[in-house]
């Protein structure tokens, strides 16, 4: 099969798009509970008003797909992206942040679910492999690339006289809310998205009878199966776990350690995904070697270790310390995801949907560890959210039971019938 490599292009682009736009908030929160004036309790909100979409359009956003295909799909997520991005820049108030993140927050739900069937068909099945991980990789760099475009941003625009884009966005921005900046950048990615979309041809998705949504019948069937619970909530405290921590950082560091949330913070929480993301060759390679629920069990390990010497240890040992939890929380979608699916027969596309639906937790999160930290005015004590959810997936490790294991390298096995070939 020829390769689109135009719509190829389009799907690794908007991979990128998602993740940078996406994975702003950490850096910007301690900004937002300024600036507002908000308890971190409320504060958490704002995240879980972004993650609430994908609870809510996850599954809609795959019957629309069916329904329409996906190039409708991708022009209407990038519009709702562009409105809910401009209208926040131009009014900023916590009610529009809520409801701009909420109308953000439905367009990345809707590409997410759009674009992964689109990947397998424009590249190739025999290639999709290859270009899902570089679609992750793209992902990563892009989450790694934002919290410092919003530093390089906000520092641009405090020079004496700036000039060029700098100049542009101070025009445009209230003085005393910098970090506005980057909604108006959202805004022009978002706008830029739909242009590329409306030009490019894409190819026709036929999705096999495993990847369609399925009726509403099938949901409701599969809801009352026991197994897809506990990996929704699998899924939960992935997300959870990773929003949790990123949104964590900047204040954290702030707060315990008095460090520039604009400067440091940005630059940790940056750090945090680019070793996320790195994190992934090596799980790559120990899932070669190791049972993938092992693989889990060591992770959430390394995970709860790193989030220890991050929350009790210096400010050096923070610094360092949370980049690695990130780093742990690599292989950890990837391997629940595949564990799920692992463990069901039949209704993958539908029980996908249902999955993705779960990412509701990277919202649920925050406005918990928000309540905690308020309560007892302390951070640390509302983290411990973070570490009930880290046990919960190491569990994972111990009761899932898929019908389909990971393929392993069984290097004992073949030296031994290595052996028996030469003496025979």
């Amino acid at each position: 099969m020829k390769t689109n490599v135009a719509a190829v292009i389009l799907v690794l682009v908007t991979f990128f798009a998602i993740s940078f736009i996406t994975n702003i908030i950490g850096p910007i929160f301690p900004s937002l509970v300024k600036d507002f004036n908000i308890s971190l309790a409320v504060a958490g909100f704002l995240p879980f008003s972004f993650f609430a979409a994908y609870g809510v359009m996850s599954i809609p956003a795959g019957l629309l797909v069916d329904k329409y295909s996906e190039k409708p799909v991708l022009l209407l997520a990038f519009v709702m992206a562009a409105i809910g991005a401009i209208v926040f820049a131009l009014v900023p108030s916590l009610l529009m942040a809520m409801a701009s993140l909420f109308l953000i927050g439905t367009g990345m739900a809707m590409l997410q679910v759009a674009i992964n069937p689109l990947l397998r068909v424009s590249g190739g099945k025999e290639h999709f492999a290859f270009y899902s991980v570089l679609a992750q990789l793209l992902f990563g760099a892009a989450a790694t690339l934002s919290p410092l475009v919003y530093s390089a941003l906000v520092q641009g625009m405090a020079q004496q006289s700036p000039t060029g884009l700098y100049a542009m966005l101070v025009n445009v921005v209230p003085q005393n809310m910098p970090w506005l900046s980057m909604y108006w950048l959202f805004g022009v990615v978002s706008v830029v998205m739909l242009i590329f979309i409306s030009a490019i041809k894409l190819p026709k998705v036929m999705l096999t009878e495993e990847e369609s949504v399925g009726a509403w019948s099938i949901y409701k069937q599969l809801f009352q199966n026991k197994t897809v619970i506990l990996f929704f909530i699998g899924i939960a405290a992935y997300v959870g776990t990773e929003q949790g921590v990123a949104n964590a950082i900047s204040i954290f560091l702030e707060r315990y350690h008095g460090l520039d949330p604009l400067t440091v913070g940005a630059n940790t929480v940056s750090n945090f995904w680019l070793l996320l993301t790195l994190g992934c060759f090596l799980g790559l390679a120990l899932l070669k070697i190791l049972d993938s629920k092992t693989v889990l069990k060591l992770f959430s390990l390394g995970a709860i270790l790193s989030l220890t010497l991050a929350l009790f240890g210096s400010a050096s040992m923070a610094v360092m310390a949370f980049p690695l939890v990130g780093f742990f929380l690599s292989v950890m979608w990837s391997v629940i995801f595949s564990l799920a699916l692992n463990s069901l027969a039949e209704h993958h596309g539908s029980f996908a949907g249902i999955l993705c639906t779960g990412i509701v937790g990277g919202g649920l999160a925050s406005p918990i560890i928000g309540l905690l930290a308020d309560l007892t005015g302390d951070l640390r004590i509302g983290m411990i959210v973070v570490y009930i959810t880290l046990a919960y997936i190491f569990a994972i490790g111990f009761w899932a039971k898929p019908l389909v294991a990971n393929k392993t390298i069984k290097l004992f096995n073949k030296n031994n019938e290595s052996n028996s070939q030469i003496a025979g």
